[in-house]
């Protein structure tokens, strides 16, 4: 059985309901999955799962929330080389510049990224929860 990280930061919400379809998907695809905020997460952890999902929606001018989030993962970046990684956000404004420039981050980090990065216009409809449960399970 997979051990599954799903790790988030959510300001209104909405990437927090995307973290719960992430968990779910893995569930459901048999993996053992710990649910953190970016806040209770840190790189120590990081060898304790075979696969993390990393959840931040965008920000600013399209980029990770600073205070919590980008902190805590700019930290795990040197742990990311060869691991199983899955990317989820969501936004109100833009096109998911952040979401391509984050994803780039990883690869370059050498990280194993399952499938595109996630993302939902506000709120996930029912595309966007089918998207996050299908990452969930190929993390798992």
């Amino acid at each position: 059985m997979s051990k599954i990280a799903v790790v988030y930061w959510s300001g209104t919400g909405n990437t927090e309901a995307m973290a719960a379809m992430v968990a779910e998907g893995a569930k459901e695809a048999g993996a053992e999955v710990v649910v953190f905020t970016a806040a209770e997460f840190s790189p120590d952890l990081m060898d304790q799962f075979d696969a993390i999902a990393f959840g931040c929606p965008s920000m600013g001018a399209e980029q990770l929330e600073e205070g919590e989030f980008e902190p805590m993962f700019q930290a795990c970046e040197e742990k990311l080389s060869g691991k199983k990684i899955g990317l989820f956000g969501s936004y109100g404004w833009g096109d998911g510049e952040w979401m391509r420039t984050w994803e780039d981050t990883c690869r370059g980090d050498g990280a194993n990224l399952v499938s595109e990065g996630v993302i939902c216009n506000e709120a996930p409809d029912s595309d966007g929860e089918a998207a996050c449960q299908a990452l969930g399970k190929a993390l798992a």
